[in-house]
């Protein structure tokens, strides 16, 4: 069959690629083209365009790039139409994908949604259109489930696909050699991927290192970004850097302070207790805080409904506040508490597959 796929961010580049290996599967017969990345390109069929001319975050930075969104959104529907797919396979992504389900559907395309937007969190009205443009919604989020069966649509949860990633993980048992690192106890710092992320909360995670002089501090680097550029902020600390080797340093950890995002419930999955930290730009907060309505901003508290981890937003995510909460995490009550909670939450989430259920449902359903 012919499969459209559509991923607009680097992770997206990443599930839709564990979805194209496990559709060459399920299908023997199959044809992929898509908006995707290196990752997708990797498992065959055509790279329409890449998901580094697409993904901008924040408010502010939609606005500025709005032309350009709406040229890529332009070409997209243009290139679907000609593809004429059997099914259209949206990934996350939902500014853009939620009206390309809107108009696929309007074309008599059948459409699958991997990775639900986040609906409960604002404008909860949004699930009727997602009814009416959307054939099949296949959500790695739990608590999803009973949301949508509020508004009397049925969807499927299909696991998470950080266990997969997690369960295929191989550890490098001499980690610590090959990067140089001590036997002292690690704190690994996760600071995002994205150059916004990295300068709003980088400097308040090494502002700290010096209060915490008996632990190694270890700074999981994104390979978009060298060496240099991470020492702008490190300066003469003594702080070590590990590019593309997160679950390695992880795997090692004792502790983390984790930018808010997907890596706070890697984090947790591996066991490692931690402090969530989140700066966003004044506008974007500002607008934020008016339209979301949520309690918690990290995975691990929305999935648990309670609060897990600790979140530091904003004016919160300080100097002090790190090392009050921090010291709470390397040892002691909370500590314990922490670890014990992941426990619950490893049960939640069920069992590595999501990629494989997720085939075999769009299968099936196409």
């Amino acid at each position: 069959m012919k499969y459209y796929l559509v991923a607009g961010e680097a992770s997206g580049d990443l599930h839709g690629a564990n979805l194209m290996k496990a559709l060459k599967i399920e299908d023997p017969n199959t044809d992929f083209r898509y908006f995707g990345g290196d990752k997708m390109q990797h498992e065959g069929g055509k790279l329409v365009k890449h998901y580094a001319d697409m993904a901008f975050m924040g408010f502010t930075e939609v606005v500025m790039n709005l032309p350009t969104i709406l040229k890529n959104m332009k070409s997209c529907k243009a290139d679907i139409l000609a593809y004429q797919p059997d099914v259209l396979i949206l990934i996350d992504f939902p500014g853009f994908n939620l009206k390309i389900a809107e108009f696929a559907k309007k074309q008599g395309i059948k459409v699958c949604y991997y990775i639900s937007p986040k609906v409960w969190a604002w404008n909860q009205k949004r699930v009727l259109k997602i009814k009416r443009d959307i054939d099949q919604m296949f959500s790695i989020l739990p608590f999803e489930v009973d949301f949508y069966k509020k508004w009397g649509m049925d969807i499927h949860y299909v696991g998470n696909p950080l266990l997969d990633e997690i369960a295929q993980f191989n550890p490098d048992v001499d980690f610590r050699k090959n990067q140089g690192l001590t036997t002292q106890k690690i704190i690994a710092l996760l600071p995002g991927s994205r150059k916004q992320e990295i300068e709003r909360l980088l400097p308040d995670m090494l502002s700290i290192t010096e209060q915490f002089p008996n632990y190694q501090f270890v700074i999981a680097a994104a390979p978009n970004f060298n060496e240099s550029y991470y020492h702008k902020y490190i300066g003469d600390k003594k702080v070590k850097l590990v590019f593309s080797q997160t679950y390695n340093l992880l795997q090692n950890a004792h502790a983390a302070l984790v930018a808010s995002g997907t890596a706070t419930l890697e984090t947790a999955l591996f066991k490692i207790p931690q402090v969530v930290l989140y700066r966003g730009g004044a506008i974007s907060v500002g607008i934020a805080r008016l339209v979301i309505k949520i309690r918690f901003i990290s995975l691990v508290n929305l999935i648990m409904n309670r609060r897990v981890v600790e979140e530091l937003i904003q004016q919160d995510c300080n100097t002090e506040k790190i090392i009050a909460n921090l010291t709470q995490v390397v040892d002691g009550a909370e500590r314990e508490r922490m670890l014990k909670d992941y426990e619950e939450l490893a049960s939640i989430m069920g069992v590595a597959g999501a990629s494989e259920r997720t085939a075999k449902l769009i299968v099936n359903f196409s």
